[in-house]
């Protein structure tokens, strides 16, 4: 049995140098106060507390002096639904061991159901094998369900086949609709503009922003140097011969490696506005020779829409030297450091959406009306 609000929602609040997140948070806190209840248990977590929830420090979540993370769920939960919201920032791996002990005091705890709350869901890059690498994206999947979650809503993950990796449900909401509206109030003359798929791999979901946006669409073929992110995923075992003889007598013979020829622009963007789309902003190094070659393609402005702003390293410098003329991204990852490092970058709001996702669970409604005008190539 599952009470309303009171009881039976408790949100844990993991937010490592997140200062943007102080409006999600006060977005959530209001949606769940008018639109559910006249009361709700909101709980914060190491690195953040903010004084205007509605309630705060009903729990705890330390770390002790040898780095390790205690919990200490201070209000029974026993029968309850509750929702982690974890915020990934730039520490992952601690995040993901406190999101981890969080669950399996919880589920220790006797909760009824535990739901992650995970805008970016990290290690989403490792989710193919690579040479002897691993997929360490199913690995993560596994531990999540081991301590405990029940269910998983995210937003824009690196493969939407990521899903089949948990045995539990996951709802992968979609950030398109909130960058296509601030496509067309926030870009004068945007009808001007063409949608640009950084990659062959990105040209469906260029594809899907061009059709909505009634733009047109160019893709970007080749690359100045090889990413290693992107090689094939052969597991290469030395010695190097011409022909691999096995133990059956067949010969394997030695494939060309693959190498990508120089980059180049399919599409006309001359005299227009051009628009790189894509999930994840990292390291911004293949954005940026991207914005050169538009530049000398004719494009006059250069904007980069993305889910997940993670600006890695020095990615605010190079972006400010660049020749790319804005960086929008959404607020599912803490940047604010970065936005004042670099004024390009600019933030879409998304905590609506989670918001409305957290709700329609909580009351057992249908999930379709988050993802109307959504293709399956988003």
């Amino acid at each position: 049995e599952s009470r309303i609000i009171a009881t039976s929602l408790i949100f844990i609040l993991n937010l490592f140098k997140g200062f943007y997140h102080m409006k999600a948070i006060k977005y959530l806190s209001m949606t769940w106060t008018f639109g559910i209840d006249d009361c709700c248990i909101i709980l914060s977590g190491t690195f953040f507390s903010h004084n205007r929830l509605i309630r705060t420090q009903v729990e705890d979540v330390q770390t002790l002096q040898d780095i390790q993370t205690r919990v200490d769920v201070k209000e029974s939960v026993r029968g309850q639904t509750i929702f982690i919201i974890q915020t990934i920032p730039r520490d992952v791996n601690t995040a993901i061991m406190e999101l981890l002990v969080m669950a399996y005091a919880l589920k220790t705890s006797c909760a009824k159901n535990i739901i992650g709350v995970i805008p970016y869901f990290p290690y989403s890059k490792q989710c193919k094998m690579r040479k002897r690498g691993s997929i360490v994206c199913k690995l993560l999947a596994s531990m999540l369900a081991k301590a405990g979650l029940t269910h998983i809503i995210t937003m824009d993950l690196h493969q939407k086949e990521i899903q089949g990796f948990f045995s539990f449900p996951v709802d992968n909401l979609r950030a398109s609709p909130f960058l296509i509206q601030y496509i067309q109030e926030e870009i004068p003359d945007y009808r001007n503009a063409i949608i640009v798929a950084k990659s062959p791999a990105a040209a469906k979901r260029a594809q899907s922003y061009a059709e909505r946006l009634r733009l047109g669409l160019a893709v970007i073929h080749g690359e100045a140097q090889c990413s290693e992110s992107d090689m094939a995923d052969g597991r290469h075992s030395p010695p190097c011969v011409r022909n691999t003889t096995g133990h059956t007598g067949l010969e394997l013979p030695l494939m060309m490696a693959k190498e990508k020829p120089p980059i180049t622009v399919v599409g006309d963007v001359g005299g227009r506005i051009a628009i790189i789309v894509d999930d994840i902003v990292d390291d911004v190094g293949d954005f940026v020779a991207a914005a050169e070659i538009l530049k000398e393609r004719g494009a006059y402005k250069i904007y980069i829409m993305a889910t997940h702003g993670l600006l890695s390293a020095d990615a605010p410098r190079l972006i400010e030297e660049s020749a790319i003329d804005e960086v929008v991204v959404t607020n599912t990852v803490p940047h604010e450091v970065q936005k004042l490092q670099c004024p390009k970058i600019k933030t879409v709001d998304v905590s609506m959406i989670l918001a409305e996702a957290i709700r329609r669970i909580h009351n057992g409604e249908s999930m379709a009306y988050l993802f109307r005008n959504i293709t399956v190539d988003d």
